[in-house]
């Protein structure tokens, strides 16, 4: 893996929700859709940000995770021309692009599933896992996404090629949909042959739960998502009780010791961050942890500007969450408009700013100064970085909180004493948190 991912900092977009595609499967009209993100791009540069993760490209029946082709972009998105036209125009602006690969399962579209529907006996059907009572084997009961057999050396060398494929085409990274339900032998025995080409790329998998480290160690992946400590983050704030993020943080540190974790503050398939925190005071906490701590960090499309949405458990749930974005970036009435997406944007900007000059972060880990229910005060060291540490103070409470650690402000917010000015700090070396503020700050 080369050093270009301990610098990289993901913008993530689902491309059909973003570019207005229908994803039910009633309107399948071939558009050239996936030009409309080359606009976006100078944006992704003004964000701080150097990576553009997409979601789903491939040719599918509806939402993009249940494949019918792996080698051809979805008619919805265009063609794979135009998929490569992306990769060359973020490529000439320093962009590196990662790609989604839902490997796990395909569409009962897919020829695979069609060919073993009209013969079980057809070599097809062998690509599929079997399921009980002569049925295929499905993910997670959803009828409609038939399982592969990942026993199956043919199922080994056929997702060997795609990923190959689509890297000699220009893409720097895959995302693996579901690896926690692909046994981690399968992504040992393909991913060797796929970096003995690209020794470059970048593969983080998809885990919820579970043992991180063996997924990754027992995979050879890279890194896997984290969302223990989204699920930390978010939670801890909205229910103001930070001593869940201290534990989180205790987790975060034993894997950042094994493997550096894809970290993120919200993704396509959760609530957003406006809408899961509901003191608007208390959000942008959840992004300076994400600017600060170890790990590498994606903002998920429209969180840089605040956006809302719920997700739901139910058909077409999570329209919410997967908006479509206008082609012009500075469109009126785009995503953008209005002063306090400008104000939400600003802060990714410092706060990405910040950790860009403070490059040591991606394998920081933290130590607990001090923690209750309603404050957290962390500093954030590395090995790499020897004599260097950062102070992350969060107040979500109604009294200030006094910070004796803090040296020299970096950054920071205070609802009651107004902006933290870069360079301030008390004359003993401490700082004074405002009631709902958050400090990024030098050790005295």
């Amino acid at each position: 893996m080369n050093d270009w991912t301990e610098h990289v900092i993901w913008w993530h977009v689902y491309p059909l929700g973003f570019t207005g595609a229908d994803t039910t499967g009633r309107d399948r009209t071939a558009a050239p859709r996936l030009r409309q993100l080359e606009g976006w791009l100078d944006h992704l540069i003004a964000l701080g940000a150097n990576g553009l993760a997409l979601g789903p490209v491939f040719a599918s029946s509806t939402h993009g995770y249940d494949t019918t082709d792996w080698f051809e972009v979805d008619p919805r998105l265009g063609t794979t021309d135009d998929l490569v036209h992306l990769i060359e125009a973020a490529h000439a602006r320093g962009i590196r692009v990662m790609l989604d690969g839902v490997f796990n399962h395909v569409g009962r579209e897919h020829p695979f599933v069609q060919a073993a529907l009209a013969d079980p006996a057809a070599p097809e059907a062998a690509f599929l896992r079997a399921g009980e009572n002569g049925e295929f084997g499905t993910f997670e009961g959803h009828e409609g996404l038939v399982a592969l057999d990942h026993g199956n050396p043919e199922v080994e060398r056929l997702v060997g090629d795609v990923m190959t494929y689509w890297l000699r085409l220009g893409a720097d990274a895959w995302r693996l949909d579901a690896a926690y339900s692909v046994p981690g032998s399968f992504w040992a025995a393909v991913l060797p042959r796929v970096r003995s080409e690209h020794p470059d790329v970048y593969v983080v998998g998809e885990v919820l739960h579970g043992d991180y480290v063996q997924a990754v160690t027992e995979g050879t992946l890279d890194s896997v998502t984290q969302y223990e400590l989204w699920q930390g983050i978010w939670h801890s704030l909205q229910t103001a009780n930070l001593f869940e993020l201290d534990w989180a943080l205790t987790r975060h540190d034993g894997f950042l010791e094994h493997f550096v974790p894809y970290t993120f503050v919200g993704n396509h398939d959760v609530t957003r961050l406006a809408s899961a925190i509901d003191d608007e005071r208390h959000q942008a906490h959840a992004v300076v942890l994400l600017a600060t701590l170890g790990g590498t960090p994606a903002v998920y499309y429209g969180d840089e500007f605040g956006l809302r949405g719920i997700k739901e458990e139910r058909f077409g749930g999570d329209d919410a969450i997967r908006p479509a974005f206008p082609a012009d970036p500075l469109a009126a009435d785009g995503p953008g408009s209005g002063a306090r997406a400008a104000e939400t944007f600003a802060l990714h900007q410092e706060l990405f700013g910040l950790r860009r000059r403070f490059p040591w972060l991606h394998r920081a880990t933290s130590r607990t100064l001090s923690v209750a229910n309603e404050s957290l005060v962390i500093e954030l060291t590395a090995a790499a970085a020897p004599g260097e540490a950062i102070v992350v103070a969060l107040n979500i409470s109604d009294a200030a909180l006094e910070v004796a650690e803090a040296g020299k402000v970096l950054a920071g917010r205070s609802i009651d004493q107004g902006e933290a000015r870069p360079g301030s700090g008390a004359s003993n070396g401490g700082v004074t948190v405002g009631p709902h503020g958050w400090l990024v700050a030098t050790r005295a």
